[in-house]
C-alpha cells in the first residue's frame, strides 16, 4: 500500500496517552492498517525529540526507543500548524481535559476525523459542543471509551447481548490505584480534571451504559476521588454497582476487575491475572482466551476501519460520551446530596 492511500494521523499532546496513541497507530500500520504517524504537537521541546516519559497506569511503550523518528513526521509545537497540516486527515486529541473540546472543534473544522481522549469534558454541554461541529463536518469523532475494546471487557458485552450463559443477575466492576504521579498541577486540581469520578471510574460508568442501557437511578457514596455508585434498573440486574478510586500514592498496584453472575455461569475478569479472565460453568472453572492486543490498540484499529468505510458505526461514538457525561453528572449529585438521583431527570 502506497504512503498516499494511508491515512495521515496526527497526534496532539505526547504524555502518558500520546505515547500510547503514537504506538497504538505505528502497531496498526505494522499490521496492514491503512494509517501512518504524519505529525506530532506538543508544547515541551523534550517531548517533541521522540524521548518517552515512562508513565501511567499501564506500560504500553518502550522507554529505551524513541516515540518516533522527528526527522520523518512533521512536529509542531502549537496545534493550529498541526491542522494546518494538509497531509493530516485524522487527529488524536491527547491533552489536559480543559482543552478537549476547542481542540476537537478546530479539529473537525478543519476537516479532520477526530479521537478525542476521555473525558472529553466535565460538563454534558461541553460534549454536545462536539458532538454538533463532529455533525456539521460529516467527518468521524470518537470519544477514546479504551475499555468498550479491551479484551475480556468486550467479551463480556457479546455474552450479555447474545444471552447465551442466561440473564445477568448481578454485575460489579471496581478501578483502582495510585493517584496519578505524572502532571501534578493538572492531577492535582479537580476542577480541571474531574478527580477519580471524571477520569477513572468513567470507564465503567460508559460500560455499564453500553451493556446495560440508561440506569433509571444512581446512588453514589465516597468522593470525587474514590466513589462507588449502585445503578438500578428497573428491567435488568437487580444488583450492578462500580467502584472507582486514586489511592494516594502508597504503592498500590493497578487493579482493573469485573465479576458478573448470568444466570448460567459467572464470569471473572482480573488484569493481573494469569489468565486474566475465567469462566465459571457446570461446576468447573476454565480459562477465557483473550486477544493480545491492549483496547488502545483495538480502539483505534475499529477507527481506522471506520474512517476506510470498513465499519458501518463507530463503537464510542461522542454522543455516547455525551451520554456517559450526562450520568457522571448525575453521581455527582449523588456524591454532593447522598440522594438517590433519578437519570432520566437528568437527562432533559
Amino acid at each position: 500500500m502506497s504512503t498516499q492511500s494511508k491515512i495521515g494521523v496526527g497526534v496532539i499532546g505526547l504524555g502518558f496517552m500520546g505515547s500510547t496513541h503514537v504506538g497504538a497507530y505505528q502497531a496498526a500500520e505494522r499490521a496492514g492498517y491503512p494509517c501512518r504517524l504524519v505529525a506530532v504537537c506538543d508544547s515541551d521541546p523534550e517531548r517533541r525529540t521522540g524521548k518517552v516519559a515512562p508513565v501511567g497506569n499501564l506500560v504500553t511503550t518502550d522507554p529505551n526507543k524513541l516515540m518516533f523518528d522527528p526527522a520523518q513526521v512533521g512536529v509542531y509545537g502549537d496545534a493550529n500548524e498541526l491542522l494546518r497540516d494538509s497531509a493530516v486527515q485524522l487527529v488524536s486529541i491527547c491533552t489536559h481535559t480543559q482543552t478537549h473540546v476547542d481542540l476537537a472543534v478546530q479539529a473537525l473544522q478543519a476537516g479532520k476525523h477526530v479521537l478525542v481522549e476521555k473525558p472529553v469534558a466535565l460538563k454534558s454541554p461541553e460534549v454536545r459542543r462536539v458532538a454538533q461541529a463532529a455533525e456539521a463536518a460529516g467527518v468521524h469523532c470518537m470519544a477514546g471509551m479504551c475499555v468498550r475494546f479491551w479484551p475480556g471487557w468486550s467479551w463480556l458485552k457479546e455474552q450479555i447481548d447474545n444471552g447465551t450463559l442466561g440473564a445477568v443477575k448481578s454485575a460489579s466492576f471496581q478501578r483502582l490505584g495510585n493517584g496519578p504521579d505524572w502532571s501534578p498541577d493538572f492531577y492535582g486540581r479537580t476542577e480541571w480534571s474531574g478527580g477519580a469520578l471524571m477520569d477513572l471510574h468513567i470507564h465503567d460508568a460508559d460500560f455499564i451504559r453500553w451493556c446495560f442501557g440508561e440506569p433509571d437511578s444512581v446512588v453514589s457514596t465516597g468522593s470525587r476521588q474514590h466513589v462507588t455508585t449502585i445503578y438500578r434498573y428497573g428491567h435488568g440486574p437487580s444488583h450492578v454497582l462500580a467502584e472507582g478510586g486514586w489511592l494516594g500514592r502508597s504503592g498500590f498496584s493497578f487493579r482493573m476487575r469485573h465479576l458478573v453472575v448470568f444466570e448460567d455461569a459467572i464470569a471473572e475478569f482480573d488484569l493481573s491475572g494469569d489468565p486474566p479472565l475465567l469462566l465459571t460453568q457446570d461446576g468447573k472453572t476454565r480459562e477465557v482466551p483473550l486477544e493480545r492486543l491492549t483496547g488502545y490498540d483495538l480502539e483505534i484499529r475499529h477507527l481506522i476501519d471506520a474512517i476506510s468505510g470498513n465499519e458501518k458505526g463507530l463503537i464510542a461514538s461522542i454522543t455516547d460520551a455525551e451520554a456517559t457525561a450526562r450520568l457522571l453528572e448525575a453521581e455527582q449529585r449523588s456524591l454532593e446530596t447522598g440522594a438517590i438521583v433519578t437519570v432520566r431527570e437528568t437527562n432533559h
